[in-house]
This record gives C-alpha cells, structure tokens and sequence, in this order.
C-alpha cells in the first residue's frame, strides 16, 4: 500500500477497533513508515496519538496490554484542578487542569465527563472558613469560563442536611464546590478511537521488545503479539515513550539515558453501596498527610486515596489490610455509621508517575510533567495528571516533532470533540423516543447515552434481530450484554479482564467482583473473537484466579506480602515479555 493510499483508506475508516481492524494494523505496522510511534496505552499516550493524528501526521500506537490497563483505570476519577495544589502554591497547574476542565465538560467530552458536587466540612471557628473560602473563590476563578457552579456556603445544619450521614460533631459548617468526574477507562478508550478515527494505528496486546537505530538516532521499535508471538519492525521518525510508571523501564531497553526518574506511588481505594453513606453531595475531608475523597459513582461511593511509595510489581499494585484500614480509619472519623469491611464491595489500587524530587515523601513530589528529547528520535513524557493530559499530550508532540522532515501543524485538540461528544445534547433530549423505540426504560439509555454519547445508535444495532442482546448481563444488571458484544466488536477488547474490568467496572461495582458475571460474558465475547471452548474456559478460569488473588493481597499485612500473592495469578496475556510496558 502506497503512502497516499494508506492516508486515502485511514480518512474513510470508522472508529472500529475490532478483530478485523486489528489484523489490517498489524499488517500497517509492518509496511508503513510513521511519522510517529506512540509506546502506552494510558489517557497520555491515547491523548499523544489523537493529537498528532489531528495535526496531520501518520502515527501508531502500541499497548502491551490493555488500554488504560494501569494507572489510567485507576485513578480517582476525577476531572479536577487539584484545590489542595493551591495550598501548594501550584497556582499553574491547578489553573490548567481547571481549564482543561471546563474543555471536558463543554466541547470535547460532555457525554463521559460530569459535574459532581464535594462538600467541604469546616472544623474551625473563625479562620477556617475565609481561609477555605478565599481558596474556593481562586480556584472558582482561575480557569475562566465555567460551567458548574461555584461555591455555597452553609450552616452545620445545612450541611448536614445535604450530608446526614456525618456525625454532628464532625462540622461546624461547611462549603459546598464543584469539580468533575468520568469513568477513566471509558474515557481513555474514547481518545484512543477517536484517535482511531482520524487515522491512527491504535493496536493493544502489542509489546515493544526493542529499538531501532540508524547511526545514533532512534529510527523505530520491534513490537511483538503478544497473543500469537509474531513479531515486526515499526519504522518511524520519531518514538514517544508514554508508559507512565514503566518509562524508567523503557529508558533502559532503548539504551539510552534518561533525563528525569519517575517514582510510583500508590493510591488505593475502595468502593462501597451508596446506601452505606447518606449524602446528596460527595465529600473532602483533610487528612494528616493528604485528602481523602468521598465521590459519587452511580450506585456507590468511591472512598480514597493513599499515597505511598511502591517499588514492587507495575503490572499489579496491590492494596493491603492496612491501606484499606486506613481509609475506614479516616472516612469513619466523620460518620455517624461508621463503615466496615463488610461494607466493602470493591477495591482497587494504581500508581501515579512522579517525577521524583528531593523529598521523600510522596505527596509531596511534583504533579507536573517533564518532557525530555532523551536522544534524537525519541522522546520521554511523564508525570502530570490525568486532568491535564491533552496538554501533556501537545508538549510531548511538539518535542518529537523535531525529528519528522515535513512542516507541522499546531495543536488542535482543544478544537476536537470524543467520538460520540457530536449530537449528544439532542440525543438526550430524545431519550424517551429512544427508550420506546428499543424497548427499554429511558433511565437505561441515559446510563447508555453517559458511557456511548452520539455511538449509542451503533450499540444498540447490535441487538436488531437479537433481543436477547438487549437484556442485562446476569449478576450485573447495570450492564446489558448488548455492551459486551460491542467491547470487542469497536473497543478493541481481548480478553475477559478487558471487560469486565475496563469496558464495564463490573469488577469493582458488585461484591462477587465479576466472577458471577464471567461464563455469560465470555460466552458472549466467544461468538465475537472466535474463542475455542479451551479458550473460553482458560479466560474464566485466569478471570476467577485473579480475583481470588487480588482478595488474598487485600488480607496482607505488608506491601510484600500482598504483592506475592497478587504475582503468583496468571496473566491473561501469557505473551509478555519483560518488561512489560
């Protein structure tokens, strides 16, 4: 395929990341040369391939294992500006993320990303609440425009009416703000198909074992299936390494020197029903090192965070007795009922990627991001936060574009809305026609159209002439199998993990973690992929073992301890290689 015809059938090609658009990329990998390879599947690397395919380059983006299946489903789900940065005196960051923000919730993503209200106790007389509201007054201005509203000030008994789960002593007040939130996975696989969607290669279970040189530049990567072991060479002009917490690793494979150290610190949290804490509104409570979030997700709460330094296994962070301790410690000093581990339906650990500074103590080392041109032809982004990705994303561009031989554009991603964003509002406003017209309720197609925008049409054909499509996954009825069907007809889905642990949240979202869910999940991601009986039992019987695993680590005392036990369950990517990134 020439260069023009490659442009010419990319321009014309759907957002799709299925079996068949997988095959034609691999086949790409190999015959084309990029201007850019993108290495890491996380919403930096997504953002970094959807912004250079938008200036008008050719580029490919490779994952070894699933998209956003580190710290970018893992996080606290939040699109913020950081409020506890201002005390930090970052006044540049939190104002970009808060710009970014309002970009998420307007133009580019107003069908994943939503505004949430946080309530923020007062426990001071006096000074505590000008203090709390001089802040909330910056960080309501800094960005701009907005399009939440901004803070409200209230008595204790307003604030325990909006909050009657805390206990009365708890508060002598409180101020009410807002920030934003999105499911992280969904919304990272949104940008990469939507990088898909103007062009880009976006291909997972693709591990880079190596680099290419020509003299002393960087001229490509060796990438590997890692789910049938073919290997090929990526010719590029320039490569971004993207990997977040394996960019140390990375550095290393390619031989050469970095210029900056990322540091993995853990974040834990845990989710609970959202019957367990009565509350119109989430919370942020201070802690003695940090904050600790208390935020609305559907049904349930999301209680986190930790932060402490880890510096075992990437792949799997896991959370320990004494993490999950530590978070029913703090949210429990303000309940009136308090939560137990009982309460505990989910939990889920990620690593954020510092950039390690003098301090020990991480959270206190940079959210920034540093970019560095590490040698020519490839480039190394890292740190930062997931609310400021897209401007990660252009700085990581505008380094590699050094090494490409044609003129380049600017950035225009600010410009560029998801795929599914187009036509959202209307088709929100036809909810009720749209529920009729399926069948089903229209609370179901508003929980559709939040995770599917403007695609909920293409979701939804999927089931014509199969009603059985239409009905609820058995023990997760938040989700119909008619999603299923399309994670791995569009979403690029492999395997069962990337299901029910990405596509849905299904492995956080119902105490039996999915495991109740996995037969009739792979059975229907079996007719999609071409699954062999062997196939389908070996994805449950992975599925279930790392589940039990990932229970077994969260009753350990120690880090150690944990991840021992977190390693010894099998990959459902048996191709890795280390390191795997």
């Amino acid at each position: 395929m020439t260069a023009q015809r490659g442009r010419d059938a990319r321009a014309a090609a759907p957002a799709r990341l299925g079996p068949q658009t997988r095959a034609e990329s691999w086949q790409r990998l190999g015959e084309e040369t990029f201007d850019l390879v993108v290495i890491g599947g996380g919403v930096v690397g997504a953002g970094t391939a959807l912004d250079a395919a938008t200036r008008g380059l050719r580029v490919a983006l490779v994952e070894a294992r699933d998209l956003a299946s580190g710290t970018s489903s893992r996080s606290s789900k939040l699109f913020h500006g950081g409020l506890r940065y201002l005390e930090q005196l970052e006044f540049g960051l939190v104002r970009e993320a808060l710009r970014e923000r309002e970009l998420m919730l307007t133009r580019i993503a107003p069908h994943l990303v939503k505004p949430v209200s946080f309530l923020y106790p007062l426990t001071h007389r006096v000074w505590e609440r000008p203090y709390t509201a001089a802040g909330l007054l910056m960080y309501d201005t800094m960005g701009g425009a907005r399009s939440v509203p901004g803070q409200k000030h209230l008595s204790r008994a307003g604030a325990l009416r909006m909050v009657p789960a805390l206990k009365r002593d708890a508060l002598i007040g409180g101020i009410r703000y807002y920030d934003a939130q999105a499911d992280d996975a969904r919304h990272t696989m949104t940008v990469a198909r939507t990088a898909a969607h103007y062009g880009a290669v976006v291909r997972n279970s693709t591990q880079v074992v190596g680099f290419l040189r020509e003299a002393d530049r960087v001229s490509g990567v060796r990438v590997r299936d890692v789910e049938n072991g073919q290997e090929t060479d990526v010719r590029a002009h320039a490569v971004i390494n993207a990997t977040g917490v394996w960019t140390d690793e990375l550095q290393s494979l390619s031989g050469s020197r970095g210029r900056f150290r990322v540091r993995a610190s853990k974040g834990v949290h845990i989710v609970v029903p959202r019957d367990r804490i009565v509350a119109e509104s989430g919370m942020i409570l201070r802690t003695e090192k940090s904050v600790l979030f208390v935020i609305p997700w559907r049904n349930h709460w999301i209680v986190g965070t930790t932060d402490t330094d880890w510096n075992l296994d990437l792949a799997h962070p896991s959370a320990t007795r004494s993490d999950i301790d530590y978070l029913l410690e703090h949210v429990n000093k303000v309940l009136a009922t308090p939560l137990t581990h009982d309460d505990i339906e989910g939990v889920y650990a990620g690593l954020r990627p510092l950039l390690a500074g003098e301090s020990e103590e991480t959270s206190k080392l940079s959210r920034e991001h540093a970019v560095a041109r590490v040698s020519p032809g490839l480039v190394a982004i890292a740190g930062g936060k997931y609310t400021t990705y897209r401007v990660m994303a252009a700085d990581a561009v505008d380094a590699a574009v050094v090494d490409v031989p044609e003129r380049v554009q600017e950035s225009i991603t600010d410009k560029v809305p998801l795929v599914g964003a187009d036509g959202y509002h209307a088709l929100v406003n036809q909810a009720d026609h749209l529920a009729s017209d399926h069948g089903l309720h229209p609370y179901r197609v508003r929980h559709l159209l939040d995770r599917y925008g403007s695609l909920i049409s293409d979701v939804l054909g999927l089931a014509e002439g199969r009603p059985d499509l239409l009905k609820p996954i058995e023990a997760a009825p938040d989700y119909l199998r008619v999603e299923v069907v399309y994670a791995a007809t569009d979403e690029g889905a492999l395997h069962l993990e990337d299901v029910l642990a990405r596509r849905t949240r299904i492995s956080i979202e119902y105490p039996h973690r999915g495991v109740d869910s996995a037969e009739q999940v792979a059975d229907l991601m079996a007719e999609v992929l071409g699954w062999t009986d062997e196939q389908r039992a070996r994805e449950i019987e992975v599925y279930r073992a790392r589940v039990e695993a990932e229970r077994d680590s969260q009753a350990q005392p120690s880090d150690e301890a944990a991840d021992a036990k977190r390693v010894a369950a099998p990959e459902a990517r048996d191709g890795l290689a280390e390191p795997a990134s």
